[in-house]
């Protein structure tokens, strides 16, 4: 019988990425293809739907061009997204603005009004805490950055759209919408909207008492499924675009973050991983809900039934290396494009961007571990976790006139991996072990220096696995095996093998513990000034 495939889509801030997953988990081919963001005043961050769908087709054009696989090969199609963006659509599947990014912080102050009480921890009022973290294991985040933010955004700056929205759907399931015709969401990828019972999660389900708190009508959100649950088949306009067979299954998926996981092969409980993509998270799939309020992390619903997933991210991690590489590209007037750094949220192509990171790393590798001292703090976009603080800022500490371009970039590298390690401790007393090895995928992990920082900061072996740029994608094929039947995700870990392990360097112990402990100092002293900085103009 002729090699099956899945064709898998995944949809970053940045990019599209169309792949094929052949039925015994590799990736025959990847095509990607660049999709703009708006970044508005005030905290906006905005998309058009329909450079999505354009994307989609032409990637996936591209990619069946290739001939790797005829149209009768391809078994099924899966997405996977950004997550945590919301999309308001007519009846009709028509969006009625633009797609609002998970970036966006608009709806802070409307979460604030709506958690907010006379009696207050970490900003919330007791009796909102125990209500949501009770019944979802979390509670709406205070930047506003979640799906129920951007909703309570729309009802307050743009009444007329919240009318008129027949739903409000994330990234993948608008996705969907367009392949299948069919308006639904998953279990999982509904979380950040904060209205679902989690307490089983082999029951998670809508909940009246929560949609009545965050004012919010349940006719307007999506119907659930499983993750691997079978949506329906292509639509034959839709198949005609693609060129694909309009009885192709599409299989309903799952957000970035959670295909990442099952991408990574760490689908057994307490198997980590760390992304390090624009942003960066260190997450295992665990057994139980809890919370963890103080560091702003929680487990929240799989994709894998009945299990949670240990959910938080660093905002801003390869970001912080593309943004010293174009401060410090060419000031002979070319613009710099964004190099791919992510599975989820990265970028674009640009044939140079290589070669000069390529460049920028070898400086680095030139630069003693601890880089004499200098110390970068990666909180370009405010943080999540370990800290929730929107008005913290990045920037370069200890810099001398002996302070070389080199040391720059080793210092970045190591600063989003002390961050990490700040992040790893949090996570080691969540789940009450000590998470090892670490799984490291996405774009940052293709760097063999960076994977060694990692294992030196984190003071723990890291498998550097294999084709790691590749993780969401090949975790949106994997999940969509299971869907149709082909794999069981105690298969996965078998399926997907680490190019390298990398062990810490005995001698930077020292080095690294005495920056780790500087690297919090200065959070500690600094949180003050940077909040006197930018509460006021909000940049």
């Amino acid at each position: 019988m002729a090699q099956q495939y899945v064709l898998a889509l995944d949809l970053g801030t940045s990019a599209l990425k169309a792949a094929l997953v052949s039925f015994t988990g590799a990736v025959a081919g990847l095509e990607t293809e660049p999709v703009p963001l708006t970044v508005l005043p005030g905290g906006g961050a905005e998309q058009n739907p329909e450079d999505w769908w354009n994307a989609l087709v032409t990637a996936t054009r591209r990619l069946m061009a290739r001939g790797i696989a005829g149209p009768d090969r391809v078994a099924a199609v899966c997405c996977t997204a950004q997550w945590s963006a919301t999309v308001a659509v007519d009846r009709a599947g028509r969006p009625l603005m633009p797609a609002i990014s998970w970036m966006d912080t608009r709806g802070a102050p409307d979460v604030a009004r709506l958690t907010g009480g006379p009696v207050s921890v970490a900003g919330y009022g007791v009796d909102k805490l125990w209500r949501w973290i009770r019944r979802t294991g979390g509670i709406p985040g205070k930047a506003g950055k979640d799906s129920l933010a951007h909703i309570l955004y729309i009802r307050r700056a743009h009444p007329w759209v919240y009318e008129a929205a027949h739903k409000f759907l994330e990234p993948k399931d608008y996705l969907n919408l367009r392949l299948t015709g069919e308006f639904a969401s998953t279990y999982e990828a509904i979380t950040l909207h904060w209205v679902t019972d989690n307490r089983d999660p082999y029951h998670i389900r809508y909940d009246p008492d929560l949609l009545a708190a965050a004012g919010l009508e349940r006719a307007q959100l999506p119907d659930l499924l499983p993750a691997t649950a079978v949506l329906g088949r292509l639509r034959p306009a839709a198949a005609e675009e693609l060129g694909l067979r309009p009885e192709t299954h599409v299989i309903a998926g799952t957000p970035d973050i959670h295909a990442a996981a099952i991408g990574s092969g760490g689908t057994r409980d307490l198997d980590p991983h760390l992304y390090v993509g624009t942003s960066s998270w260190l997450s295992a799939h665990v057994p139980y809900l809890k919370t963890d309020l103080l560091h702003n992390m929680a487990s929240i619903p799989a994709a894998i039934p009945g299990r949670y997933l240990v959910a938080n991210e660093q905002e801003t991690a390869g970001a912080c290396l593309l943004h010293l590489r174009d401060l410090l590209a060419d000031p002979s007037g070319r613009t710099p494009r964004t190099q791919t750094l992510s599975d989820g949220r990265g970028a674009s192509t640009d044939e140079e961007a290589p070669d000069e990171m390529t460049r920028l790393i070898n400086l680095a590798a030139g630069v003693p571990a601890g880089s004499d001292g200098l110390l970068f703090t990666p909180w370009l976009a405010g943080e999540r976790t370990p800290v929730e603080d929107p008005w913290v800022r990045g920037g370069f500490h200890n810099l001398t006139l002996r302070t070389t371009r080199g040391h720059l970039v080793r210092a970045v590298l190591e600063g989003v991996a002390l961050n990490a390690r700040w992040l790893a401790e949090a996570v080691d007393r969540f789940v009450g072990r000590r998470l090892e090895p670490v799984r490291l995928i996405g774009g940052g992990a293709r760097s063999e220096l960076w994977c060694q920082i990692y294992a030196d900061v984190l003071d723990r072996a890291v498998h550097q696995m294999e084709r790691p740029l590749e993780a969401s994608a090949r975790g949106a094929g994997l999940l969509a095996l299971v869907g149709l039947g082909e794999l069981n995700f105690a298969d996965v870990p078998e399926l997907v093998a680490a190019a390298r392990t990398f062990e810490p360097t005995p001698a930077h112990r020292r080095i690294y513990a005495e920056l780790s402990a500087a690297f919090r100092e200065l959070y500690r002293r600094q949180r003050g000034v940077y909040a006197r900085l930018n509460r006021r103009t909000a940049r």
